[in-house]
């Protein structure tokens, strides 16, 4: 078993994904994450990876991490919304683009496993031993790292979510 990390970091497990692959369900075993079934027992202040929030996550998030924690939604992408209009405690952000180095979704955007995207959040916030650590237990965990190598270096360089959005915008040539 893993040493705990030093920020606190909960999972919404919906128990849509095979627990044989769930990568939030190994972050558990591996005593790195909490998992919570009920989005009412996620921490108030944490910050909330939320694919469909209007803010995106920054370097500016870093204290609230330190302070409250980190939660990810482990659920179907397809019923993500249903999720989310529950009321979901805590202050969402939208991950910055990065590339997956998960098998199953390797090389494409977006598609990060749980543990990227919390591994991809900690990296921006200034945690990067903390994300190195949560992806370590993972064979492919190093490849996240390897893909994303300059965004991630860019978005923990970034002031805010508004420079967060023009590097996404330089970089990618995305439109958020």
């Amino acid at each position: 078993m893993e040493r705990a990390l030093s920020i606190k970091i909960s999972i919404y497990h919906a128990n849509q994904c095979d627990p044989k692959r769930c990568t939030g369900l190994k972050l558990k075993r591996h005593g790195l994450a909490r998992i919570v079934k009920q989005t009412r027992w996620l921490p108030k202040r944490a910050i909330v990876l939320n694919p469909f929030a209007k803010t995106a996550f920054s370097p500016a998030d870093h204290e609230r991490i330190a302070d409250a924690g980190l939660v990810a939604l482990d659920c179907s992408w397809e019923h993500a919304e249903k999720v989310l209009s529950h009321r979901v405690r805590g202050t969402s952000r939208c991950l910055p683009i990065l590339i997956a180095g998960n098998p199953t979704n390797f090389a494409k955007a977006t598609k990060l496993s749980t543990a990227e995207a919390l591994a991809g959040a900690l990296y921006i916030a200034g945690f990067r031993d903390e994300a190195k650590q949560l992806l370590a237990i993972f064979t492919w965990g190093h490849t996240f790292f390897e893909l994303n190598a300059d965004l991630l270096e860019a978005y923990a360089a970034a002031k805010d979510s508004t420079e967060i959005l023009t590097i996404m915008k330089n970089k990618l040539g995305s439109n958020p």
